[in-house]
């Protein structure tokens, strides 16, 4: 027997949990599906865990590096992975159980707890029951993609490594983009060796080569060990070292290995083959500028219908849907600016185009750029690493892309997005004042000399 619903969500992440509530509110019947834990992946494997590993690997390296700005400190101080991972998982309980509390409570709202297949467009089965509605959302993410050769190989992957109660001796990562530098910059600093493999020639080969070359240098500072142009890797396993031969010459050894060579998603999962919805070559659910598939009152939301991969722009997915189910459709993906961080220490904040991106399309390029050792504020913190760059377009004055790789870059990227988005000259905040002593008040003076760029 069919149980009829008004709605049906498959996937509890950051974009199926809001319009969930959304939804209830308007006094919808909803089947709401989760094979997991409620909450998704930045809740219980992406964002949350990871920052708070990132900020017991800051402590870490607070300490080491007293002296810096004449603190003495005599002891010793290590990791304690236990108590580490008992931190990140009291965080996301907290958090879990907010939602299920939420859910329990509400009337309009059934939950199922499995593993949802279609069986047709409209229909769902989930635990041998068969669900059907009209209305279908589907924020099913993704996961680590693991190549084959991998398989029979022991191996982490971003959800498997935050389980770790003990400090890996040797950790390689193959993957030298967001994933893995962050994760191999948290376990240098609790401790462990750390080998970066990456097939290209420098790492995350989508920014400027001057900022990978710049996050490379500090990673380097760390400890961390990196090796290039691995086009050929084969692995092995003897039952206490994973190896991986380089291009047929290099050999690395360790104890643990992490794959953050890429991400798929998880439309496979749902047997989306068993419908009539588009998906591309990739996986990915094709979509319209309100996340509506090709089936009429089907949506596809989040990493699955590969728009984004951020918490942010799953969030904001559900509120172009929710825009366009009861107000005046006026919300669009394609009206929002690309922005993103990479939370190593320290920071990238990034909004809008690269150098490459903007020279590639032709546009009359000008940048404004500063080195953060000329910055008063991070000398004064002792943290000098990195650049300040803003792009700006010639024929209309207005900033097309901006990077703040250093001290506080991941807050203060945004003060430049803000501006973009109400398409103002970068005029605006050239000529403002700005709080002293602070990274943000050298965008004004950056944004005073402008350069033009033509390669």
């Amino acid at each position: 027997m069919k149980q009829k619903f008004d709605s049906i969500i498959i996937g509890s992440g950051q974009a199926g949990t809001p319009l969930l509530f959304s939804l209830a509110s308007k006094g919808k019947k909803v089947a709401f599906i989760e094979k997991t834990q409620v909450g998704g992946t930045c809740l219980n494997v992406g964002c949350t865990p990871t920052k708070t590993y990132v900020a017991s690997a800051r402590r870490m390296w607070d300490i080491k590096h007293s002296n810096d700005v004449g603190v003495d400190f005599e002891g010793s101080f290590k990791a304690n992975m236990n108590a580490i991972k008992d931190r990140k998982d009291a965080s996301i309980a907290k958090s879990v159980q907010g939602i299920h509390s939420a859910i329990e409570n509400n009337k309009h709202i059934h939950f199922f707890k499995g593993e949802a297949h279609f069986i047709s467009d409209n229909e769902v089965s989930v635990n041998d029951e068969i669900l059907t509605a009209d209305e279908i959302f589907i924020n099913v993410g993704g996961r680590a993609f693991v190549p084959d050769e991998y398989k029979d190989i022991p191996h982490l992957t971003n959800v498997s490594v935050l389980n770790l109660k003990e400090l890996p001796e040797h950790l390689i990562i193959v993957g030298g983009s967001y994933i893995g530098l962050e994760f191999g910059q948290i376990f240098k600093r609790f401790g462990s060796k750390v080998t970066i493999i990456e097939r290209g020639e420098r790492i995350i080969s989508r920014e400027d080569i001057a900022i990978s070359d710049e996050i490379q240098k500090f990673l380097k500072a760390d400890g961390i060990e990196f090796v290039f142009n691995a086009k050929k890797i084969t692995p092995s396993y003897n039952g206490n070292q994973v190896s991986l031969k380089i291009n047929d010459e290099v050999e690395v050894s360790g104890s643990h290995l992490l794959l953050a060579i890429g991400r798929k998603p998880n439309t496979d999962i749902v047997k989306i083959e068993n419908t009539t919805i588009s998906v591309n070559k990739r996986g990915f659910i094709n979509v319209n500028d309100y996340c509506e598939t090709n089936v009429k009152g089907i949506f596809a939301l989040g990493d699955c219908n590969g728009k984004g991969a951020f918490t942010h722009t799953a969030y904001n997915d559900y509120q172009i849907v929710e825009n366009y189910l009861f107000a005046d459709k006026s919300r669009k993906i394609s009206d929002r600016i690309s922005t993103y961080g990479l939370f190593v220490d320290p920071p990238l904040g990034r909004c809008g185009m690269t150098k490459a991106e903007a020279l590639s399309k032709g546009i009359n390029l000008l940048e404004g750029k500063r080195e953060m050792s000329r910055i008063a504020r991070a000398k004064e913190k002792a943290e000098t690493y990195g650049f300040m760059s803003v792009l700006v377009d010639a024929d209309t004055d207005q900033i097309i892309g901006a990077c703040v790789l250093g001290t506080g870059g991941d807050e203060i990227v945004t003060s430049i997005l803000n501006v973009m988005y109400a398409k103002k000259s970068y005029k605006l905040i050239r000529d403002s004042v700005v709080l002293h002593p602070t990274i943000s008040e050298l965008i004004p003076t950056t944004l005073e000399k402008l350069k033009a760029i033509h390669e």
